[in-house]
């Protein structure tokens, strides 16, 4: 505490100065904690809304139906390749960028970027995601 009575003290002709990190690290705690409170009122709507239905339908097979409505999972797997290609051409406009305006640091970060998506796209390609992919895998691995 001493500590900073005695900077606060040094830099008083510079108090304006002091007040651009204080808020930086402020937005750095209230962010988060906003987007928290934010999906928690969010998600009370949504859960309210499902009680006020519960009390009004006694088929526990239509509750399941309307409960499956406001799942928001996802029902299909990731397509790798899909974000493979992506990221791919991020990096290689990052990549870019760098060429022409930023430097050898932005060129760095985009070649690292395209190389991801190489990564991910050969992931795609070697792990099957749809159902159909999945059962000519099973079949052609059965007739083996």
């Amino acid at each position: 505490m001493v500590g900073l009575r005695y900077i606060l003290k040094i830099n008083r002709m510079n108090d304006q100065n002091i007040i651009i990190p204080i808020m930086g690290m402020i937005t750095g705690i209230i962010i988060p904690i906003a987007v928290f409170i934010w999906q928690y009122y969010e998600g009370k709507g949504k859960r309210d809304a499902v009680v006020e239905i519960a009390k009004h339908i006694n088929d526990p097979s239509k509750l399941e139906e309307l409960l499956a409505l406001f799942d928001e999972r996802k029902k299909e797997p990731i397509d790798y390749r899909r974000g493979g290609v992506i990221t791919i051409f991020v990096g290689a406009g990052l990549f870019i960028l760098g060429s022409f305006f930023i430097g050898d640091l932005l060129k760095g970060a985009g070649a690292l970027v395209g190389l991801i998506g190489v990564g991910t796209m050969i992931a795609g390609y070697l792990y099957p995601n749809t159902e159909r992919e999945l059962t000519n895998a099973v079949d052609e691995y059965e007739r083996k």
